[in-house]
This record gives C-alpha cells, structure tokens and sequence, in this order.
C-alpha cells in the first residue's frame, strides 16, 4: 500500500471511528450520571458539574480529531496527479 492510500484510508476511517467511541462514551457518562442523580438526589449539582467537564473533555478529543481531519484532508493528492504518478 503505497503512502496516499494509507492516509486516504486513515482520513476515512481516523474520524469516523472517534467519533463513534466519543459518542458510546458520552452515553456511558450520561447515564451513569443519571442512576448516581436517581440515588442520591442530594448530590445533583456535584454530578451535573462533573458530567458537564467530562463531557466537554470527551468533545475536546473529538474537536482535536477534526482539525487532524482537515490537516491530513490538505495532503492527500488529486485523483488525476495521483494517477500520473502511478504510471
């Protein structure tokens, strides 16, 4: 597999895959914040803050995987220079 294939593969599937794992994750954190907010009612506010920061985490790694997206997206060949190359 020569180099534009790989990274036309890693562009491809690079952000797809993150935010598929980011998604799963933020639905992890939700709920189980909010079976500890139907527990203990009292701590509501302390669960709702931490749920907002690792939530804003979780985003962040997504967001970060984007501007890689764009990055690589730059580098990759034209189809038609990418064919002359291959002759």
């Amino acid at each position: 597999m020569d180099y534009p294939a790989a990274l036309a593969l890693a562009v491809g599937l690079g952000l797809p895959i993150a935010v598929l794992l980011a998604s799963t994750a933020q639905g992890r954190a939700a709920a189980a914040a909010v079976e500890s907010i139907a527990r203990q009612p009292e701590a509501a506010g302390d669960i709702r803050s931490a749920l907002l920061l690792a939530l804003a985490l979780i985003e962040s790694l997504v967001i970060y995987c984007l501007l890689i997206f764009f990055l690589l997206m730059g580098k990759l060949p034209g189809i038609l220079e990418y064919l002359d190359k291959a002759r």
